[in-house]
């Protein structure tokens, strides 16, 4: 974030989420504190990290089954009840809506029919497609790289996508112009600050190396969103332990190779979200589960 270059090596690791070749570091400025991934694939290379098997890119294709539309259901029934904050937003009238990494588009479905106009930027043209192929537009690119809009936005959404941005500065300053006055930014990324960053080291999963190319605290974070133009409103710390989990396969991995317990964790983390809701539920209120949802508004500058 325009520091000098003194940065402090904080671990290695490697690409474990889909067994790519390659050694990468995590790195914190001594400045402002920033970690980084080190080296950082180039915005030509990164696509190499992301194959069409990308979890993201599966999961948020939309189906009409009863089968899935039922399932999709319940999911939003339990992160309503159980207050998760994974998708969550400030109580606001339906307007103009741009998600940022929309994958195949079940977001901006789930936003258009509560009345949002809705819009999306997605990286991956597989994706891309989907989103479009279900009636959404959604340009197909980065955001870096993203044209200016016909309107302005009254929300603007991104979730998980701020830690693969290759100029996160770029990016906020540019979603700040398309944003009208006093619009609100909602987004998600890991909690760098957390203990299991600590605990697990290069196993924790959401280091997710190297297509996240930052990690965030709560602290770094405000200092990025000041720095563009956006005020925090609340840091809301996400109720979901699939991190916990499925960094805790990792070490089974390391330790005992020939082990089929890792392939069941990191296949289903999701089904130990409610039996580990009470311990969600306390490291939420102490700031220290893996995933934080921040909502900020636009101020002029």
């Amino acid at each position: 974030m325009g520091c000098e270059s003194r940065d402090e090596l904080v671990l290695q690791g490697r690409d474990r989420l889909h067994d790519l070749p390659g050694t990468y570091s995590v790195v914190r400025c001594s400045a402002c504190g920033l970690l980084r991934t080190d080296p950082r694939p180039t915005a030509d290379t990164i696509g190499y990290y992301y194959p069409e098997t990308y979890g993201p890119y599966a999961g948020t294709r939309i189906t009409h089954s009863r089968f899935k539309t039922a399932a999709n259901a319940i999911k939003e029934f339990v992160r309503n009840a159980l207050r998760i904050h994974s998708l969550s937003l400030p109580a606001l009238e339906p307007g103009r809506m741009l998600e940022i990494g929309c994958a195949s588009g079940s977001f901006l479905a789930r936003m258009a029919d509560k009345g949002w106009q809705v819009e999306g930027i997605e990286f991956s043209p597989a994706a891309t497609k989907n989103a479009q192929d279900a009636g959404f537009s959604v340009h197909c690119g980065s955001l870096e790289s993203a044209p200016e809009p016909a309107e302005r936005f009254d929300l603007v959404v991104g979730w998980m996508v701020l830690e693969h941005l290759h100029d996160p500065v770029l990016a906020l300053n540019k979603l700040h112009r398309w944003t009208r006055k006093d619009g609100w930014l909602a987004v998600s990324v890991p909690n760098a600050a957390c203990f299991q960053l600590g605990w697990f080291g290069q196993r924790w999963f959401p280091l997710h190396l190297p297509a996240h190319l930052y990690h965030f605290t709560p602290e770094t974070l405000e200092t990025l969103l000041n720095a563009t133009g956006w005020r925090i409103e609340k840091i809301l710390y996400q109720k979901v332990m699939t991190d916990l989990v499925a960094s805790t396969a990792y070490l089974i991995e390391d330790k005992w190779p020939n082990s089929t317990v890792p392939h069941f964790l990191k296949r289903h983390p999701e089904i130990f979200n409610l039996p580990l809701y009470p311990l969600a539920l306390i490291l939420s209120r102490l700031g220290q589960t893996a995933r934080m949802t921040v909502w900020a508004r636009r101020v002029d500058r």
